[in-house]
Protein backbone atom coordinates (compact mmCIF):
# COMPACT_ATOMS: atom_id res chain seq x y z
CA UNK A 1 0.00 0.00 0.00
CA UNK A 2 1.39 3.61 -1.07
CA UNK A 3 -0.14 6.68 1.51
CA UNK A 4 0.69 10.15 0.59
CA UNK A 5 0.55 13.07 3.29
CA UNK A 6 0.18 16.31 2.76
CA UNK A 7 1.64 18.43 5.77
CA UNK A 8 4.30 17.13 8.02
CA UNK A 9 3.15 18.34 11.45
CA UNK A 10 2.56 16.91 14.66
CA UNK A 11 -0.73 15.55 12.65
CA UNK A 12 0.90 14.52 9.70
CA UNK A 13 4.23 13.62 10.89
CA UNK A 14 2.40 11.29 13.61
CA UNK A 15 0.42 9.10 10.70
CA UNK A 16 3.51 8.73 8.54
CA UNK A 17 5.32 7.42 11.56
CA UNK A 18 2.00 5.31 12.67
CA UNK A 19 1.53 3.83 8.52
CA UNK A 20 5.55 2.99 8.24
CA UNK A 21 5.14 0.81 11.74
CA UNK A 22 3.62 -1.59 9.34
CA UNK A 23 5.69 -3.43 6.88
CA UNK A 24 5.36 -3.08 3.26
CA UNK A 25 3.96 0.47 3.66
CA UNK A 26 5.11 3.17 1.39
CA UNK A 27 4.91 6.71 2.42
CA UNK A 28 4.81 9.65 0.43
CA UNK A 29 5.07 13.18 1.61
CA UNK A 30 4.70 17.11 0.47
CA UNK A 31 5.33 19.41 3.06
CA UNK A 32 6.30 23.48 1.94
CA UNK A 33 9.34 23.15 4.66
CA UNK A 34 12.27 21.55 2.71
CA UNK A 35 14.44 20.66 5.75
CA UNK A 36 11.31 18.76 7.34
CA UNK A 37 10.82 17.37 4.76
CA UNK A 38 14.15 16.20 4.04
CA UNK A 39 14.73 14.96 7.60
CA UNK A 40 11.48 12.43 7.78
CA UNK A 41 13.11 10.98 4.33
CA UNK A 42 16.65 10.75 5.72
CA UNK A 43 15.11 9.68 8.82
CA UNK A 44 13.55 6.60 7.02
CA UNK A 45 9.80 7.81 7.68
CA UNK A 46 9.07 9.45 4.65
CA UNK A 47 9.80 7.13 1.16
CA UNK A 48 10.07 9.87 -1.37
CA UNK A 49 8.46 13.78 -1.64
CA UNK A 50 4.54 13.60 -2.53
CA UNK A 51 4.30 14.92 -6.31
CA UNK A 52 1.58 15.27 -8.99
CA UNK A 53 3.53 12.97 -11.26
CA UNK A 54 3.71 10.26 -8.12
CA UNK A 55 0.51 11.12 -6.59
CA UNK A 56 -1.76 8.74 -8.54
CA UNK A 57 0.48 5.46 -7.07
CA UNK A 58 -1.19 6.59 -3.81
CA UNK A 59 -4.18 4.05 -2.54
CA UNK A 60 -4.80 6.75 0.25
CA UNK A 61 -4.41 10.39 0.09
CA UNK A 62 -4.52 12.06 4.01
CA UNK A 63 -4.58 15.80 3.70
CA UNK A 64 -2.91 17.25 6.87
CA UNK A 65 -2.38 20.67 6.61
CA UNK A 66 -4.34 24.17 7.59
CA UNK A 67 -7.68 24.23 6.01
CA UNK A 68 -6.86 26.97 2.94
CA UNK A 69 -3.66 25.04 2.15
CA UNK A 70 -5.61 21.71 1.79
CA UNK A 71 -8.34 23.05 -0.32
CA UNK A 72 -5.20 24.35 -2.79
CA UNK A 73 -3.28 21.17 -2.69
CA UNK A 74 -6.66 19.29 -3.60
CA UNK A 75 -7.67 21.44 -6.18
CA UNK A 76 -4.25 21.58 -8.12
CA UNK A 77 -4.13 17.66 -7.26
CA UNK A 78 -7.45 16.62 -8.48
CA UNK A 79 -7.04 16.17 -11.96
CA UNK A 80 -3.97 13.92 -11.31
CA UNK A 81 -5.40 11.72 -8.68
CA UNK A 82 -7.31 8.36 -10.03
CA UNK A 83 -10.24 6.51 -9.14
CA UNK A 84 -8.80 3.84 -6.82
CA UNK A 85 -7.14 6.22 -4.53
CA UNK A 86 -9.15 7.26 -1.23
CA UNK A 87 -8.64 10.76 -0.10
CA UNK A 88 -9.39 11.60 3.58
CA UNK A 89 -8.88 14.89 4.84
CA UNK A 90 -7.69 15.52 8.54
CA UNK A 91 -8.62 19.16 9.54
CA UNK A 92 -10.32 20.36 12.54
CA UNK A 93 -13.44 21.51 10.85
CA UNK A 94 -15.73 19.59 7.94
CA UNK A 95 -18.19 21.84 6.17
CA UNK A 96 -15.41 23.94 4.38
CA UNK A 97 -13.32 21.27 2.94
CA UNK A 98 -16.54 18.72 2.30
CA UNK A 99 -18.30 20.73 0.63
CA UNK A 100 -15.34 21.96 -2.05
CA UNK A 101 -14.24 18.12 -2.03
CA UNK A 102 -17.07 16.08 -2.25
CA UNK A 103 -17.95 17.49 -6.08
CA UNK A 104 -14.31 17.87 -6.78
CA UNK A 105 -14.08 14.42 -5.86
CA UNK A 106 -17.65 13.24 -8.10
CA UNK A 107 -15.63 15.29 -11.08
CA UNK A 108 -12.53 13.66 -11.38
CA UNK A 109 -14.11 10.44 -10.22
CA UNK A 110 -12.18 9.71 -6.94
CA UNK A 111 -13.26 9.72 -3.49
CA UNK A 112 -13.05 11.80 -0.41
CA UNK A 113 -14.19 10.92 2.75
CA UNK A 114 -13.84 14.14 5.82
CA UNK A 115 -12.10 13.16 8.75
CA UNK A 116 -11.18 14.48 12.12
CA UNK A 117 -8.61 12.15 14.28
CA UNK A 118 -9.44 13.22 17.84
CA UNK A 119 -5.97 13.55 19.51
CA UNK A 120 -3.22 15.84 19.68
CA UNK A 121 -1.09 17.66 22.26
CA UNK A 122 -0.34 21.15 23.01
CA UNK A 123 3.09 21.16 20.63
CA UNK A 124 3.02 21.72 17.20
CA UNK A 125 5.08 20.79 14.62
CA UNK A 126 7.05 17.43 13.26
CA UNK A 127 9.92 17.31 15.95
CA UNK A 128 6.83 16.35 18.12
CA UNK A 129 5.12 13.27 16.15
CA UNK A 130 5.16 10.42 17.77
CA UNK A 131 3.65 6.61 15.86
CA UNK A 132 1.58 5.95 18.75
CA UNK A 133 -0.60 8.99 18.89
CA UNK A 134 -3.65 8.03 17.44
CA UNK A 135 -3.55 4.68 19.42
CA UNK A 136 -6.83 3.83 20.88
CA UNK A 137 -8.25 6.89 19.67
CA UNK A 138 -11.34 8.38 18.11
CA UNK A 139 -11.87 9.13 14.37
CA UNK A 140 -14.67 10.96 12.89
CA UNK A 141 -15.37 10.66 9.45
CA UNK A 142 -17.93 12.70 7.08
CA UNK A 143 -18.46 10.24 4.25
CA UNK A 144 -20.20 11.26 0.95
CA UNK A 145 -22.86 8.90 1.29
CA UNK A 146 -24.12 7.30 4.68
CA UNK A 147 -25.59 4.44 3.31
CA UNK A 148 -22.32 3.11 1.20
CA UNK A 149 -21.41 0.25 3.85
CA UNK A 150 -18.63 -0.66 1.50
CA UNK A 151 -17.07 2.75 2.04
CA UNK A 152 -17.35 2.75 5.48
CA UNK A 153 -15.48 -0.92 5.63
CA UNK A 154 -12.92 0.43 3.22
CA UNK A 155 -12.00 3.21 5.27
CA UNK A 156 -11.96 1.37 8.54
CA UNK A 157 -9.42 -1.10 7.19
CA UNK A 158 -7.05 1.43 5.43
CA UNK A 159 -6.89 3.36 8.12
CA UNK A 160 -6.57 0.46 10.58
CA UNK A 161 -2.08 0.48 10.68
CA UNK A 162 -3.07 4.17 12.37
CA UNK A 163 -4.75 2.36 15.66
CA UNK A 164 -7.38 4.42 15.70
CA UNK A 165 -9.60 2.88 18.93
CA UNK A 166 -13.15 3.99 17.22
CA UNK A 167 -14.75 5.56 14.06
CA UNK A 168 -17.74 8.30 14.76
CA UNK A 169 -19.82 8.92 11.41
CA UNK A 170 -21.33 12.03 11.42
CA UNK A 171 -22.34 15.26 8.95
CA UNK A 172 -20.17 18.03 8.65
CA UNK A 173 -22.49 20.34 10.01
CA UNK A 174 -22.73 17.88 13.53
CA UNK A 175 -19.11 17.72 13.29
CA UNK A 176 -18.36 21.58 13.84
CA UNK A 177 -21.20 22.34 15.86
CA UNK A 178 -19.71 19.42 17.98
CA UNK A 179 -16.04 20.48 18.14
CA UNK A 180 -16.91 24.32 18.38
CA UNK A 181 -18.07 23.04 22.06
CA UNK A 182 -15.78 19.86 22.85
CA UNK A 183 -12.02 21.59 20.95
CA UNK A 184 -12.59 25.24 19.96
CA UNK A 185 -14.06 26.58 23.02
CA UNK A 186 -11.27 24.56 25.66
CA UNK A 187 -8.78 26.25 23.35
CA UNK A 188 -10.16 29.93 23.34
CA UNK A 189 -11.06 29.89 27.66
CA UNK A 190 -7.58 28.44 28.04
CA UNK A 191 -5.51 30.99 25.94
CA UNK A 192 -8.00 33.80 27.99
CA UNK A 193 -7.23 32.46 31.18
CA UNK A 194 -3.44 32.65 31.04
CA UNK A 195 -3.80 36.43 30.14
CA UNK A 196 -4.52 37.38 33.83
CA UNK A 197 -2.03 39.35 35.40
CA UNK A 198 -1.79 36.88 38.53
CA UNK A 199 -0.43 34.23 36.09
CA UNK A 200 3.26 35.57 36.35
CA UNK A 201 3.47 34.71 40.06
CA UNK A 202 1.87 31.36 39.69
CA UNK A 203 4.39 29.22 40.69
CA UNK A 204 4.14 28.21 44.42
CA UNK A 205 0.30 28.48 44.48
CA UNK A 206 -0.88 26.58 41.54
CA UNK A 207 -1.76 22.41 41.16
CA UNK A 208 -3.74 20.17 39.05
CA UNK A 209 -6.38 22.41 38.03
CA UNK A 210 -4.17 25.03 37.00
CA UNK A 211 -2.28 22.26 34.68
CA UNK A 212 -5.22 21.08 33.30
CA UNK A 213 -7.00 24.21 32.25
CA UNK A 214 -3.78 26.64 30.98
CA UNK A 215 -2.61 23.08 28.80
CA UNK A 216 -3.82 23.65 25.31
CA UNK A 217 -3.00 27.95 25.83
CA UNK A 218 0.06 26.69 24.24
CA UNK A 219 -1.33 26.61 20.66
CA UNK A 220 -0.57 27.19 16.93
CA UNK A 221 -2.01 30.82 16.42
CA UNK A 222 -2.60 30.61 12.64
CA UNK A 223 -3.70 27.43 12.25
CA UNK A 224 -6.34 27.64 14.91
CA UNK A 225 -7.22 31.04 14.18
CA UNK A 226 -8.43 29.61 10.56
CA UNK A 227 -10.08 26.36 12.46
CA UNK A 228 -12.04 29.64 14.71
CA UNK A 229 -13.26 31.95 11.56
CA UNK A 230 -14.20 28.92 9.54
CA UNK A 231 -16.60 27.96 12.50
CA UNK A 232 -17.38 31.05 13.15
CA UNK A 233 -20.72 30.66 13.50
CA UNK A 234 -20.92 27.61 16.27
CA UNK A 235 -18.06 29.22 18.04
CA UNK A 236 -20.13 32.41 18.82
CA UNK A 237 -22.89 30.85 19.94
CA UNK A 238 -20.90 28.49 22.65
CA UNK A 239 -19.13 31.88 23.33
CA UNK A 240 -22.47 33.79 23.87
CA UNK A 241 -23.34 31.04 25.88
CA UNK A 242 -20.20 30.41 28.51
CA UNK A 243 -20.65 33.92 28.58
CA UNK A 244 -24.47 34.08 30.23
CA UNK A 245 -23.05 32.09 32.55
CA UNK A 246 -20.19 33.49 33.38
CA UNK A 247 -22.55 36.71 34.22
CA UNK A 248 -24.53 34.58 36.78
CA UNK A 249 -21.37 33.58 38.61
CA UNK A 250 -20.03 36.72 38.75
CA UNK A 251 -23.37 38.39 39.71
CA UNK A 252 -24.13 35.97 42.62
CA UNK A 253 -20.64 36.53 43.95
CA UNK A 254 -20.67 40.67 43.36
CA UNK A 255 -23.94 40.49 45.26
CA UNK A 256 -23.00 38.49 48.34
CA UNK A 257 -25.73 35.83 47.16
CA UNK A 258 -24.57 32.66 48.93
CA UNK A 259 -27.78 30.52 48.39
CA UNK A 260 -27.26 31.60 44.15
CA UNK A 261 -24.01 30.56 44.19
CA UNK A 262 -24.45 27.30 46.04
CA UNK A 263 -27.18 26.45 43.43
CA UNK A 264 -25.73 27.57 40.30
CA UNK A 265 -22.36 25.54 41.66
CA UNK A 266 -24.69 22.34 42.45
CA UNK A 267 -25.95 22.76 38.59
CA UNK A 268 -22.45 22.30 37.22
CA UNK A 269 -21.51 19.40 39.49
CA UNK A 270 -24.41 17.66 38.24
CA UNK A 271 -24.33 17.93 35.16
CA UNK A 272 -20.86 16.82 34.96
CA UNK A 273 -21.85 13.66 36.84
CA UNK A 274 -25.18 13.55 34.81
CA UNK A 275 -22.69 13.44 31.17
CA UNK A 276 -19.62 11.87 31.96
CA UNK A 277 -20.87 9.58 35.24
Amino acid sequence: MTVGIVGLGLIGGSLAKAFKRREGIRVLAYDTNAPVLGFAVISEIVDDELTMENVGECDLVLLSTYPDAAERWLDDAACHIPAKTLVIDCLGTKRSICSMAFPLARQYGFTFVGGHPMAGTHNSGFKYSREDLFDGAPMVIVPPNFEDIELLDRVKTILAPVGFGHITVTTAEEHDRMIAFTSQMAHIVSNAYIKSPTAGSHKGFSAGSYKDLTRVAWLNPEMWAELFLENRDNLINELDFLAEKLGEYRAAIAGGDREELVKILDEGRRRKKEIDG
